[in-house]
């Protein structure tokens, strides 16, 4: 799914150029849909629902057993144990299924996942991008990566090891408070480059660029 057009990413892949013309630092920019699939948190959400219908099954037999009565033509009959088993067996799986089956809708899906899962994964997802893209792939270790992902509606910034020593985390604070407020009003594009703009000003001022520096890293918006 693509969120930008060919125009907004020509327009933050400039913004790009822009900052880094001022800078040593390389900046790169990635706008992903999701940080994970959360396979994991859609089976534990089927499992609850599935075991919550068979707990009621056990706290209150008469009333569910009665109902499957009527359903088979309101006839009332002693359940054997192994019928008994075999009902609440058959609601767990009818439940599980059914849980995992609504969930394969994205909205709700990503709605029922926990907001410290959700940044969790966005941070470990920008962290592992950073170390395939941008860490040590600089001369000086200057790069940075800002991160976005759209289902989870996070932000992150992170940095390669000459700028970690340099600038604290709270620094980027200004960067993440800018581009939000873009996001805020749907302007993604407008986020990315404000988030760019102010990164560059705090590598500029760190890391000013030498005349004989030369740009290690593509400016073009990347969109997984």
């Amino acid at each position: 799914m693509a969120y930008l057009s060919e125009a907004e990413h020509k327009a933050v892949s400039d913004a790009v150029a822009r900052a880094e013309a001022q800078t040593a630092g390389e900046i790169v920019t990635v706008v992903a849909d999701r940080s994970d699939g959360y396979s994991d948190v859609a089976l534990a959400w089927a499992a609850i629902v599935a075991f919550t219908a068979i707990a009621f099954l056990a706290f209150f037999p008469d009333f569910y057993l009665s109902v499957v009565d009527r359903m088979l033509g309101g006839w009332n009959h002693e359940w054997t144990p192994q019928q008994v088993f075999s009902l609440a067996l058959a609601v767990g799986i009818l439940k599980f299924a059914a849980a995992w089956a609504i969930q394969l809708w994205p909205p709700l899906k990503f709605a029922l996942i926990p907001g410290t899962i959700k940044t969790r994964r966005a941070l470990g997802r920008a962290i592992d991008l950073f170390k395939v893209g941008a860490e040590r792939r600089t001369h000086g270790r200057t790069g940075i990566l800002i991160y976005l992902s759209m289902r989870e509606h996070r932000a992150e910034i992170v940095a390669d090891e000459a700028i970690v020593t340099k600038v604290d985390d709270e620094v980027w604070g200004e960067a993440m408070a800018a581009m939000l407020a873009e996001l805020k009003q749907g302007r993604l594009a407008e986020g990315m480059i404000a988030a760019v703009e102010r990164v560059g000003a705090v590598l500029a001022e760190h890391f000013p660029r030498a005349e004989d520096d030369i740009n290690e890293l593509p400016d073009r918006l990347i969109e997984l």
